[in-house]
């Protein structure tokens, strides 16, 4: 039997084995790949197959073999390409809302607070319903801990930039709490067992290099001091020496702060910067000390953060240290009870393109480079953002050299080499197609077909069985107070119904 039928087969029958797992979900682990569209994973899947010395193609990345997969609509409530607030509002609390807007229904208004509005629209996440539910929480991030993602686990704010004193307009000072206040003071923020990232400047945690494009802060708090004493029993490190110290049995909670503002990227960091796989494994095995169970968000935020800049390599490497943690995850946890999930909160501008050759370098030309009737260009491009006038030749009057030669860039081998951009913006935008979601574990199979990025809350709460919504438990575990006619349990049915039969 050729190769080709032969892996099909294999295929099949795996997937004709499988299945489904109905326990209830004790852990929910939600990995976030920021920015990681479709093109991103193909091209980060061939990446990592490439430095392991194959063609690469044939590659998978830990993730593409869960059993379960589907498609989620990532637009914010008004805009058809999303931005990462309102993305991480839908995933973490069931709700979608507006762009640039975090924890908050579409009744607030972006930039601007109103009081009695914005009380009305508060949104409850997963960490709410998991502590209600007794379970620990937290999360870890290569971002900065106050950025939108791990924002929209805790935060209600009508700008994601708002992440410090500073930063709030004068006029609605008395109107919210800066996100790093949220944090510390406010529950969930405040209940969470680990919190790991950057953002020592929002939090008033002295670190140099001081950072000239992350706001300081002006009341004087350092509230890594404030958490410090408000949990004894806990840890504040800051380096991964300090990380790895860390007595596990005998420590409440871990306070990780580990850059003045975002980490950097991993192809350039420090000794003494933790990988995201370290963060990772470190937090699974404080929370995992709860009998009742845990939920952790784990965020790849530095792929998006790349991608703005046209920085391809290191977006792939970036998605190559996600697939790191979640391996590490995979091994400290029992996928009989702990419910996985991988995901994006939305796309970029980023395609691969052209016909290179199989087992072509995916950083490399998509053409001959050599042919002079051919201009060369990349098979990894952007339609827009800050490698257009890298790339631009402004120097020749002929249609046909627009462009620099692409093989003669001395530079290509750089971490920070931008690729070709068609459009000039300062900042790469965000795509707007669906994003891919995958995952294994308890009620997994729940994440089939293509639905709104919103879902993706629902299927937590319902696999783990979270305090007052709809489950699978029975009341010994779950003390569901709706009755079964309720609009909550009404909603959920009918969006199981849709996915199974389809739309009429």
């Amino acid at each position: 039997m050729s190769f080709w039928l032969k892996s099909g087969q294999e295929n099949l029958q795996r997937i004709l084995a499988y299945r489904n797992n109905e326990n209830r979900a004790k852990n929910v682990i939600i990995f976030i790949g920021d920015g990681m569209g479709v093109s991103t994973i193909t091209a980060g899947r061939i990446y990592k197959g490439q430095i392991k010395g194959n063609t690469g193609e044939e590659y998978k990345l830990a993730f593409e073999n869960f059993p379960n997969t589907g498609f989620a609509k990532t637009y914010n409530t008004d805009k058809q390409v999303p931005d990462s607030a309102g993305t991480a509002t839908a995933i973490f609390s069931g709700v979608k809302c507006r762009y640039k807007v975090i924890g908050l229904d579409t009744k607030a208004s972006f930039n601007r607070c109103n009081n009695k509005t914005d009380k009305e629209s508060k949104v409850t996440t997963v960490a709410d319903w998991a502590q209600e539910s007794g379970m620990d929480t937290g999360f870890v991030t290569t971002t900065r801990i106050t950025h939108a993602t791990p924002g929209g686990l805790y935060a209600h704010t009508n700008n994601r930039d708002w992440e410090c004193d500073t930063s709030i307009p004068a006029q609605y000072k008395g109107c919210v709490k800066d996100i790093a206040r949220q944090l510390i003071e406010d529950e969930p923020g405040n209940k969470f067992k680990v919190i790991m990232g950057g953002g020592a400047q929002h939090m008033g945690l002295p670190m140099e290099p001081i950072d000239p494009d992350t706001c300081v802060r002006g009341d004087g708090q350092n509230l890594a001091d404030v958490w410090a004493e408000n949990n004894p029993d806990g840890k504040v490190v800051t380096n991964l020496e300090q990380l790895l110290s860390v007595d596990i049995a005998n420590t409440s909670k871990i306070l990780g702060i580990f850059a003045p503002s975002h980490l950097p990227y991993h192809a350039v960091k420090t000794e003494q910067t933790p990988s995201l796989a370290e963060m990772t494994q470190q937090a699974v095995r404080l929370l995992k000390k709860n009998d009742k169970g845990f939920l952790l968000m784990v965020e790849s935020g530095r792929i998006d953060m790349a991608h703005h800049h046209n920085w391809a390599k290191l977006a792939l490497r970036e998605l190559s240290e996600l697939e790191e943690a979640i391996s590490v995850a995979l091994q400290e946890v029992k996928l009989e009870e702990t419910l996985v999930i991988v995901t994006a909160d939305h796309s970029h501008a980023f395609t691969m393109n052209g016909y290179p050759k199989r087992g072509n370098d995916i950083l490399g030309f998509a053409n001959d480079p050599n042919n002079p009737k051919i201009q060369s260009y990349e098979t990894l491009s952007y339609i827009n953002g800050p490698g257009f006038y890298h790339h631009r030749r402004n120097d020749s009057n002929n249609v046909n050299e627009t462009w620099r030669p692409v093989d003669q860039d001395k530079e290509r081998d750089e971490p920070y080499y931008p690729h070709m951009a068609g459009i000039y913006l300062e900042d790469e935008t965000h795509g707007g197609e669906d994003v891919g979601v995958y995952a294994i574990g308890p009620y997994s199979h729940l994440i089939r077909g293509t639905f709104e990025q919103n879902y993706i809350a629902h299927v937590v709460a319902y696999a783990a069985c979270l305090k007052n919504w709809p489950s699978h438990c029975d009341n010994s575990h779950n003390s569901v107070t709706q009755p079964t006619s309720s609009p909550i349990v009404f909603l959920l049915t009918s969006v199981l119904l849709l996915i199974v039969t389809g739309f009429d």
